[in-house]
């Protein structure tokens, strides 16, 4: 039995977009270990029904728990928004999710923020209330970018058919005067600086 402050933090996503929040866990806490699960063989998950996403949550988390983590962070945002009130309630162990928009709800200052997601994240409505929730004055401008991921997932960062890409999922976006944007997928900061570009 693994003493419990040194046994390590469990994280999972769907493929490789958690490592960014693997690595700001590691930044913040330097000296926890962490163990990681990409689900690369079942990715996406923004496409899959919610009962699914809580199938392959909980079989995730079954597996980090035989690894003896104290505690876990679901990375993937669709997961988050879909599975982690069900989870919680299930295993007796410490599960974060990563829905947490604060920063964009102080950012903005015409109190409009985009959030780009997932089409599974964008239709749970989950950034939507939550910012509300925070402020109600805030509009929520929502777009699902579904193409995001396996263009990640395949090394596509810097290729020019991603900025096409981006383009067709934002040109309606950068028309409007939000502020601040959220980036409603942990593979979504791996495209931070081409949509940046994009929308100015």
């Amino acid at each position: 039995m693994m003493n419990k402050k040194t046994a390590p933090v469990g994280v999972f996503d769907s493929g490789v977009g958690g490592l960014t929040v693997a690595r700001e866990i590691s930044r913040q806490l330097p000296d926890e270990n962490i163990v990681y699960f990409g689900d690369t063989a079942r990715v996406p998950y923004g496409s899959k029904s919610q009962n699914t996403i809580i199938r392959f949550s909980e079989q995730i988390i079954r597996f980090l728990k035989t690894k003896e983590v104290k505690a876990i962070v679901i990375a993937c945002n669709t997961a988050s928004a879909l599975a982690l009130d069900a989870v919680k309630d299930e295993f007796d162990i410490p599960i974060l999710g990563v829905v947490i928009p604060g920063a964009a709800v102080e950012a903005t200052k015409n109190r409009k923020v985009g959030v780009v997601g997932t089409e599974a994240t964008v239709q749970s409505g989950m950034y939507t209330k939550v910012i509300q929730g925070m402020n109600p004055e805030i509009t929520v401008i929502e777009k699902a970018c579904p193409l995001f991921v396996p263009l990640v997932e395949e090394g596509f960062k810097e290729h020019q058919v991603t900025e096409e890409v981006i383009e067709y999922y934002l040109e309606s976006m950068r028309s409007t005067d939000i502020d601040a944007m959220i980036l409603g997928c942990t593979h979504y900061p791996l495209l931070r600086s081409k949509i940046r570009a994009y929308m100015g």
